[in-house]
């Protein structure tokens, strides 16, 4: 194959979808954001999403019941969640087929563990991304702290916080299923990071994960 041939697969290559996981205050925005600024400067291809999506009208929804005093039932916050994502595939699939990396803070996988603590069952919610297509993400990287950090955390970045912010059980249930997720290697290939660490230090361990 000659050196155009060789260009033309690499043009062609698929990209890599990485998505970022964890309770609340692990430190995904942070982590996502360094990640997407170090593509950029080594001028590689790369694409940021972040869940919910607050400019669009399904994520409004979901931060008017986050921040508001409306109860929904984890069906009604699962379908909410779910169409937050779906919006975005076809989008996530072109990126990808031109070879970028595309970056998620929070997906599919928050929805499978923050409603699946509340009772939703995984098994359904997996045969819904199955007949939906959801695009699987290529690995996982799991930011882990405990719910006490969480809170600590939150506490000190923001006054107001939403109602699974502040309830540091209902954290450390959530927490329980991305345990599972881990071990399951749920949707995708997951790998677990310290995220109690400082974040530069944290960041060292997410490009070792990621080999760049």
């Amino acid at each position: 194959m000659n050196w155009k041939g060789k260009a033309k697969m690499a043009k062609n290559r698929r990209g890599k979808f990485i998505v970022f996981e964890g309770i609340d205050g692990a430190g995904k925005e942070t982590q996502a954001n360094l990640l997407l600024t170090y593509f950029k400067r080594h001028k590689k291809p790369v694409e940021k999403l972040a869940y919910p999506d607050k400019r669009a009208k399904v994520g409004k929804l979901i931060y008017k019941y986050l921040y508001g005093t409306h109860i929904l039932a984890p069906q009604a916050q699962f379908l909410l969640h779910l169409a937050d994502f779906v919006k975005d595939q076809e989008k996530i699939r072109s990126w990808l087929n031109k070879g970028k990396t595309v970056i998620a803070d929070r997906y599919f996988t928050s929805t499978l563990a923050y409603q699946g603590a509340q009772g939703f069952p995984t098994s359904k919610a997996l045969l819904l991304a199955k007949t939906l297509d959801i695009v699987r993400p290529d690995l996982v990287i799991f930011l882990k702290v405990s719910p006490a950090i969480s809170l600590r955390r939150k506490q000190k970045a923001k006054k107001l916080l939403d109602r699974n912010e502040k309830d540091k059980k209902f954290l450390g249930k959530v927490e329980k299923f991305y345990e599972k997720m881990i071990k399951s290697q749920t949707l995708a290939k997951w790998f677990l990071v310290e995220g109690e660490r400082p974040k530069g230090e944290v960041f060292s361990a997410v490009k070792s994960v990621l080999k760049v």
